[in-house]
């Protein structure tokens, strides 16, 4: 299920109308407040988040999923008017796995949504440990020297990539393939950010993901 907070009706359907025509099922709503009363009776895999909303804006609404143990979870693809790698990343920090900006074409839409609902749907319930980092796949939390630490699902899925293939020198478009997907548009700038903002999360843990120039990455 696939939810859609957006509050431009042009906008809404037409996402509606290209994500059903893939096969997924989907919901519309033109507000925070709408959105959480139905996640009362439904938690979605995705949600599309327009970031300029009436009310409550879209990155609050992001803040408060991160927040919420029963929807933390959930995948969440923020989109916006806005274009700017700032605005880019401050939607990362708050926790949206990927972000699309307007205008958009449609199979652009389809190609990350699809991407993201695969990562969703395809973790495994185990466990993983670097030290003093523990990941806990089946309940999709990361502690760091016993420590909670916020992840989006994408910084999640990244980390836990890095750590199952510790010592190894990853390329960002090995990384890409793994943790985007084959048919993901983004470029490694889109790594890059995600890097720098699991970096920034892990604390001094950080510095065991070391950049290995004009190649990529590895944990250590």
């Amino acid at each position: 299920m696939i939810y859609i907070v957006e509050d431009d009706d042009n906008i809404r359907q037409m996402e509606a109308y290209a994500l059903q025509g893939s096969g997924f099922s989907t919901r519309e709503f033109t507000s925070g407040s709408e959105f959480f009363a139905a996640c009362e009776q439904e938690v979605p895999e995705v949600v599309l988040l327009d970031i300029m909303l009436p009310g409550i804006d879209g990155l609050t609404i992001l803040k408060m999923i991160r927040e919420n143990p029963r929807l933390k979870s959930i995948g969440v693809i923020m989109v916006t008017a806005k274009s700017s790698e700032l605005d880019a990343v401050m939607a990362l920090d708050k926790g949206a796995d990927d972000y699309i900006s307007k205008p958009f074409g449609i199979m652009e839409l389809l190609s990350r949504t699809k991407a993201l609902m695969r990562r969703v749907n395809n973790s495994s319930p185990t466990s993983y440990q670097l030290e003093e980092i523990h990941i806990d796949d089946e309940r999709h939390v990361v502690t760091v020297a016993g420590q909670a630490c916020m992840l989006t699902f994408k910084e999640y899925e990244l980390l836990k990539y890095m750590v199952v293939n510790r010592g190894i020198v990853l390329t960002r478009d090995r990384l890409m393939d793994a943790v985007w997907g084959t048919d993901y548009e983004g470029g490694s700038r889109t790594v890059d950010m995600h890097i720098k903002t699991l970096r920034q999360k892990l604390g001094e843990s950080g510095s065991r993901i070391k950049t290995v120039r004009n190649v990529g990455y590895k944990i250590e």
